[in-house]
């Protein structure tokens, strides 16, 4: 992936988890407002991620996504919300950072 490429994608992250993070407070404190948000939020990093899926390819694009958006929303979770995962959610946690690792490693010449 490309320098450029990686830093789209930190700013779909970004949006994505400002939609995430305004559905929490949703939860807590309903407000159609929030719920608007949170879907134009989303809305918005969805048709980002179309340079990414462009440039990456589908795969590439939704596994770092979702790899993604589950290690970040964890953070959010455990830092603003104050939610503390299990062990295995830990485990698993721990293995999308692997995951991700293995899927944006530089790969050597291909032929």
């Amino acid at each position: 992936m490309s320098a450029s490429l990686m830093i789209w994608l930190a700013g779909v992250m970004v949006i994505f988890m400002a939609a995430a993070s305004s559905l929490r407070v949703y939860v807590d404190r309903p407000s159609v407002w929030l719920l608007v948000l949170a879907i134009g939020l989303y809305t918005a990093g969805n048709l980002m991620m179309v340079r990414v899926m462009r440039e990456s390819g589908l795969a590439i694009a939704m596994s770092l996504s979702a790899v993604l958006q589950l290690v970040l929303i964890n953070l959010i979770g455990l830092l603003i919300f104050g939610e503390r995962p299990s062990t295995m959610q830990v485990g698993g946690i721990t293995l999308g950072i692997v995951a991700v690792s293995m899927i944006v490693w530089p790969q050597g010449r291909q032929g």
